[in-house]
């Protein structure tokens, strides 16, 4: 066809069409299933402008063409992501703004559950780096370490450690982390049931949480910053935007601040990072025989970190005085708080007198914490 220009169409290739297709699942997963909206709506969209051939979208910046032949999808995801790591470093100020550690100070028996749920993330490393060994994939230690943090289900220490790692792999491992999040509800409940008794998910706990003190509260955050920072110093920038942004919470002092931190600030952070994350996926990169693995490995870190919780769950329940639901091990996952929310309603189901919000919320909080220095430690062994 001897056209003054290059229809779309033309570049269009299977690969295109199934991501387009996937896209606009996406997008309906946000709409009518009300899937984590505000991130697979974006994301959705943005993997559709990647797969419109001939658009200059993803042109990113360099000497040879200037800024100005660049495409703004392009310039997102260099700056915002690769370049920097800009965009999922802020994303955790808002995150810390919105969080309360109160019912994790509360009880601390938090701090052990998001612990025990890290061991997805180990197993689906070591796992990688088996396949990597094995000659399945092309996975080494900066591939098998992206990957595994998916199991966190942490979208933005998973694009962090992405991002510097394994940046080719960077579309995949994020939309598998806020997949795996959206489907919390689907996966967690059959493992839960599996792992536990009817008789342990009945057991009740007072909803009523102890007394958390303002100097509890402000303390926490600055201790959180210095002494993981010091441990773990590759995860300083993630821990110090969170506790940033908890303290502004907590202060009670900059109220503006940390009403802008928990709407306006995240809410546009949200956009232009999802937007990268979808851009991120085109078919050139996506339909690739790695792509399946890294799915499945996510898949299987995180059902394995909710059976790590779980399990240490019902150790703490046999050898607590008080009563202790092992269900409250599955809320240890990052996904906060979908999690949470799953444990809640699965103890409501068992025992309608239950109420497990309020204390799943700790070992969701900690989750995040834990993933978040697992992340580092990541990075101190391939960077360092």
């Amino acid at each position: 066809m001897n056209l003054p220009y290059q229809p779309g169409f033309l570049g269009l290739t299977p690969g295109h069409i199934i991501l387009i297709i996937a896209g606009l699942v996406f997008i309906y997963l946000a709409i009518v299933k009300k899937w984590e909206s505000y991130e697979l709506l974006p994301i959705g969209v943005g993997m559709i402008l990647a797969n419109l051939p001939y658009t200059g979208l993803l042109v990113e910046p360099s000497p040879e063409l200037g800024p100005a032949q660049a495409g703004l999808l392009g310039i997102l995801r260099y700056y915002g992501i690769f370049q920097f790591t800009i965009l999922p470093q802020l994303i955790f100020l808002g995150l810390g703004a919105m969080t309360d550690f109160g019912p994790l100070l509360a009880d601390r028996k938090g701090f052990f559950l998001g612990a025990a749920a890290q061991v997805g993330i180990i197993i689906a490393f070591f796992g990688a780096l088996a396949l990597g060994l094995w000659g399945v994939a092309d996975f080494g230690l900066r591939e098998a370490a992206a990957i595994a943090i998916i199991g966190g289900a942490d979208g933005p220490t998973t694009i962090y450690i992405t991002a510097q790692l394994a940046p080719e792999l960077l579309g995949i491992t994020a939309v598998a982390a806020y997949s795996y999040m959206a489907m919390v509800a689907v996966i967690q409940p059959p493992i839960i049931k599996l792992l536990t008794t009817k008789q342990e998910r009945e057991i009740y706990m007072k909803p009523q949480l102890r007394e958390v003190s303002k100097v509890e509260r402000i303390m926490f955050p600055i201790l959180l910053l210095v002494v993981v920072s010091l441990i773990v110093p590759g995860v300083a920038p993630l821990v110090g935007m969170f506790a940033f942004g908890n303290l502004l919470r907590e202060s009670k002092v900059v109220d503006r601040l940390s009403h802008t931190a928990q709407t306006a600030f995240i809410d546009v952070l949200t956009i232009l990072l999802m937007l990268s994350i979808g851009a991120s996926l085109p078919a050139e990169t996506v339909m690739q025989p790695e792509t399946l693995m890294v799915l499945g490995l996510g898949l299987v870190a995180f059902a394995t970190a909710t059976a790590g919780g779980v399990l240490l769950g019902k150790v703490i329940s046999r050898i607590s005085k008080d009563p202790f639901n092992p269900m409250l091990g599955a809320s240890g996952v990052s996904a906060v708080p979908m999690a949470a929310r799953v444990v809640h309603h699965e103890g409501v189901h068992a025992n309608p007198g239950n109420f497990l919000l309020m204390h799943a919320m700790g070992p969701n909080v900690a989750g995040v914490i834990g993933s978040a220095i697992v992340a580092g430690v990541f990075l101190e062994m391939v960077l360092r």
